[in-house]
């Protein structure tokens, strides 16, 4: 505007024997220095994440750091943020949404959240068990759903899952509820093993093996050992892992009554729940978001989804956290998540049929 000006003031004749260009070259100068010392316009992501844990900000922070692109974060719960996203429809300002577990992983391709990407480092890194069959989502840390007992009451512990099911240990069991996402897939591995008629069974063995009714999270199954409810729970790993690094309520002082047994080592291995991540559908910033998920396959970012937060990492081969590496190394489930994810609907079918509230 200030040049638009500057030009009125001069007639057309003055435009042709060239009096004004002799004014405005020193002017055009000046512009063009002063639009070099502006900052270049914002680099961001729109992260959606169903992860609220204070120890992903490191992670955060860390990616800003090595890339300059600066993150716009919204939390919340995982169905939440999908009924978001799914709502705003082509205008959402959503570039990853990350989430735990493969049930709502899949439950986002479902609804046409996520867009495929071509990544050779995620193809690379991340195993191909631990990814979309249509590379719409990653796995980027992994939990094992394992069993925990009392050292000092059970002589014998269950070694399987199928062993949960065995009357021997009947009333002896805490787990959580059907609505629990990590029971969820466990229960759809099994369908996705064994069968429909095998899991119902299963599923049938525990609920009349229960001490309690399912109530609580992981931790309150852990609890449920140390006061005496039960004998035996069902948890993810990083909730004890978590009790060794920090102190737990309930838990971390008396963590040594407490045993803990990798199933089903002589078969198809521990069963793994899964944290993870896509590139939204609408993302407006789709290069971001693609750096992003390549960033959190990295060797500093998984070895801190073990540090931070107790998981262990989806990439093979990155160090363990002390805490985490106390609970030793197993034989993980390497059952392709595709399959297990498309067995949730079955299994929370079974679920009700069993009475397993």
């Amino acid at each position: 505007m200030f040049l638009i000006v500057l030009l009125g003031k001069y007639s057309r004749q003055s435009l042709i024997n060239g009096t004004i260009m002799t004014f405005v070259k020193p002017i055009l100068a000046t512009l063009a220095l002063v639009a070099c010392a502006l900052p270049a316009a914002a680099s961001e992501l729109n992260l959606y994440s169903a992860r609220h844990y204070d120890t992903d900000e490191r992670l955060y922070s860390d990616f800003t750091q090595a890339t300059g692109i600066t993150i716009n974060r919204i939390e919340g719960k995982a169905d939440e943020l999908m009924a978001r996203m799914k709502a705003e429809g082509a205008n959402s300002p959503a570039d990853v949404l990350l989430t735990v577990d493969t049930s709502r992983l899949a439950r986002a391709k479902d609804l046409g959240l996520f867009q495929s990407v071509d990544s050779p480092v995620l193809e690379a890194r991340v195993p191909g068990y631990l990814q979309d069959e249509d590379n719409q989502w990653f796995g980027l840390s992994q939990r094992a759903r394992i069993i925990f007992f009392s050292k000092e009451r059970v002589a014998e512990p269950p070694q399987t899952y199928a062993d949960l099911a065995d009357p021997k240990y009947q009333r002896q069991i805490c787990i959580r509820s059907s609505s629990n996402t990590y029971n969820q897939t466990l229960l759809a591995s099994i369908v996705t093993h064994q069968g429909e008629d095998v899991a119902r069974a299963w599923a049938k063995g525990v609920v009349a093996n229960m001490a309690r009714s399912p109530q609580g999270g992981d931790t309150d199954q852990l609890r449920g050992i140390v006061s005496g409810e039960c004998d035996i729970s069902v948890s993810n790993t990083y909730y004890f892992a978590r009790s060794i690094r920090k102190d737990v309520s309930g838990v971390s002082a008396e963590r040594d009554q407490i045993g803990w047994v990798f199933p089903d080592q002589g078969g198809n291995g521990a069963h793994m729940n899964l944290s993870g991540g896509g590139v939204a559908l609408h993302a407006p910033n789709r290069d971001n978001a693609i750096k992003f998920l390549e960033y959190l396959a990295s060797d500093q970012a998984q070895q801190y989804f073990s540090a931070g937060n107790d998981e262990y990492p989806a990439v093979p081969g990155v160090a363990l956290s002390p805490a985490v590496a106390e609970l030793g190394f197993f034989k993980p489930d390497d059952v392709n998540l595709t399959d297990v994810a498309q067995n949730i609907p079955t299994a929370q079918k079974i679920f009700d049929q069993v009475g397993w509230e």
